[in-house]
């Protein structure tokens, strides 16, 4: 009988856990906030207020003209709420820290319509007029 199968192996990681964390984290903003923000992208229409109110914290991305977050703590609080609060279709939301990890892991099986072109509309025209 070999030795080595008598006796358990413990594995212990620094990282901590999910439940350890307590959303003042930096990448949230240190103590500034507890929560972090989610733009739920099958709701959203893609009209960019958010990203032209809270910059630092809001942009559109590219495949498909939605909005999404590009740093938790790019924007101060107030500004991040003002841009929550007056979205046409209510798609941005403060949610908990842990809950984050969730809805970013249920995104990547989400399908998601393309909707246009952003910008100046350039590439359309070139694609109309020979």
């Amino acid at each position: 009988m070999d030795k080595s199968s008598d006796h358990a192996v413990v594995i212990t990681s620094s990282e901590p856990e999910m439940s350890d964390r307590s959303g003042f984290e930096p990448e949230l903003g240190g103590e500034l906030r507890q929560n972090a923000i989610f733009v739920d992208e099958t709701v959203c229409i893609g009209c960019g207020h958010c990203a032209h109110t809270a910059s630092s914290t809001f942009f559109l991305e590219e495949d498909y003209g939605r909005a999404r977050v590009i740093a938790q703590d790019g924007d101060d609080e107030e500004l991040v709420q003002e841009a929550i609060d007056t979205c046409p279709v209510d798609c941005i939301a403060w949610v908990n820290y842990n809950d984050l990890n969730k809805l970013e892991e249920a995104r990547k099986h989400q399908v998601i319509q393309n909707l246009g072109i952003i910008g100046d509309g350039s590439a359309l025209r070139r694609s109309i007029i020979p």
